[in-house]
C-alpha cells in the first residue's frame, strides 16, 4: 500500500511536470533539458491551481470541485504536450535531454559525488529529523482540515472549530494543493508536508541552481560542481536565523513561505538572465517566454501574498534596467502583462482586509 502511494506522489510530482514542461522547449536551447522542463511544468500546474482555487475559496466552493477542475486542466496540459511532442518528432525537432555531457576528469567527478553525498544528507536528513515548526500548527492544519472536512479555509485551524472565510490566506492557497496531493496519493496531508514532500522541493531547488549555475558560468563547466557544493555548504549552515532561506529551506520545506523563497524567486532570476541574455544578442523572447514568465509570477502568489509584491518588484526593477541599458523600450509591455495576477491578488487582499 506504502509502495502504490508513493509511486502516486511520485507520478504527480515528477512525471506529469516533466511531461508538461516540454510546452517551454523552444524559450531557450537549454530548455529541453530535464531539469528545466520539470521545473517549468510545476510552475505552470502550479499556476493553474492558482487560478482555479482562489475564486472558489472566494465562493466558498469545496474542495472536490477544485480537485476536479485541477484534474481537468492537468488532463488537458498532458494531452497538448504529448500531442506536441509527436508533431516535434515528425519534423525531427530535438527531444529533451537529461543534462549536458560533463567534463569526466577525476576532480570534477570528485566534486559531483560530493555534491550528491551533501544532497543525499539533506534528504536523509529532513526525512529522519523532521519537527513540528511553530508555522505547522496552521499550515498543516489547514491541509488537513481541508483533505478530511471538504472545506477550504472556513475552519479554525486550531480548534477545527466553524468560522467565517479566512478570504486573506485564501488568496495564497500552497495549503490547498498540499492536500490535493494527500487526497490523490493517500499519504495523510502531516506525513506529506513533513516527509514525503520536502523530498521534492529541495531537489527542485537545487535543479534552478543548477541552471542558474550553467547561465551564469557560460562556458566554465569546469566550475560548475563546485558552485553547486558552495550552494550546499552555504545552505547547511545557514541556520544563523530561522528566517533565513536557508533555514526554511531544510526545515520549512513544505511551506509556501519556503517555495517562494528557494523556488519560485530563483527560478525567476533564471527567466531574468534568459531575458538579458536574449537583449544583449539582438533576440526576441517569444510568446512561450513571457507565458512562462507569467505562470512563475502566479506561482508566487500561490505560495504567499506577499509573493504578489516582491514578484512584481524583482521583474519590474530588471525590466527597467534591461530597458534603459539596451534601449529596448519595448520589453516593458510584456512585462506589465506578466504583473496581472499579483496586481490582482494584491486589489483583492486590498478589498479583503
Amino acid at each position: 500500500m506504502i509502495a502504490i502511494q508513493i509511486l502516486k506522489l511520485s507520478i504527480i510530482l515528477f512525471i506529469i511536470p516533466t511531461i508538461v514542461g516540454s510546452l517551454f522547449v523552444k524559450v531557450d536551447k537549454g530548455a529541453a533539458r530535464l531539469p528545466f522542463m520539470w521545473i517549468s511544468g510545476q510552475i505552470l500546474l502550479w499556476a493553474g491551481f492558482q487560478c482555479i482555487c482562489v475564486p472558489l475559496i472566494l465562493l466558498e466552493k469545496r474542495f472536490t470541485m477544485v480537485q476536479q477542475l485541477f484534474w481537468i486542466y492537468t488532463g488537458c496540459l498532458l494531452l497538448f504536450s504529448i500531442s506536441l511532442h509527436f508533431g516535434r518528432k515528425k519534423r525531427r525537432i530535438q527531444n529533451f535531454q537529461v543534462i549536458e555531457g560533463t567534463d569526466e576528469r577525476k576532480p570534477h567527478r570528485l566534486l559531483w559525488i560530493v555534491f550528491w553525498a551533501l544532497l543525499a544528507l539533506q534528504l536523509v536528513l529532513a526525512g529522519l529529523m523532521a519537527y513540528e515548526e511553530g508555522d505547522d500548527a496552521y499550515y498543516v492544519a489547514i491541509s488537513t482540515i481541508t483533505e478530511n472536512a471538504d472545506t477550504m479555509y472556513c475552519k479554525l485551524p486550531y480548534t477545527g472549530g466553524t468560522t467565517g472565510l479566512d478570504a486573506r490566506h485564501g488568496l495564497a492557497p500552497f495549503p490547498i494543493w498540499v492536500a490535493l496531493l494527500a487526497r490523490a496519493s493517500g499519504i495523510p496531508s502531516v506525513v506529506l508536508a513533513q516527509v514525503a514532500l520536502p523530498m521534492a522541493l529541495i531537489v527542485m531547488s537545487y535543479g534552478i541552481y543548477y541552471m542558474l549555475g550553467k547561465q551564469m558560468l557560460g562556458n566554465r563547466n569546469k566550475a560548475l560542481p563546485l558552485f553547486m557544493v558552495v550552494i550546499e555548504l552555504l545552505v547547511l549552515f545557514g541556520g544563523y536565523s530561522v528566517y533565513s532561506a536557508e533555514n526554511f529551506l531544510l526545515v520549512r520545506t513544505a511551506q509556501g513561505k519556503s517555495v517562494l523563497a528557494n523556488i519560485v524567486i530563483p527560478f525567476l532570476l533564471f527567466l531574468m538572465l534568459l531575458l538579458l541574455e536574449k537583449l544583449q544578442k539582438e533576440e526576441g523572447a517569444g510568446a512561450v517566454y513571457w507565458l512562462l514568465l507569467a505562470c512563475s509570477m502566479a506561482a508566487g502568489c500561490l505560495c504567499s501574498t506577499l509573493g504578489a509584491l516582491l514578484t512584481c518588484m524583482l521583474v519590474g526593477v530588471i525590466g527597467l534596467c534591461a530597458a534603459v541599458c539596451y534601449r529596448r523600450w519595448k520589453v516593458l509591455a510584456p512585462m506589465a502583462l506578466c504583473c496581472a495576477m499579483p496586481v490582482l491578488v494584491t486589489v483583492l487582499y486590498l478589498i479583503i482586509d
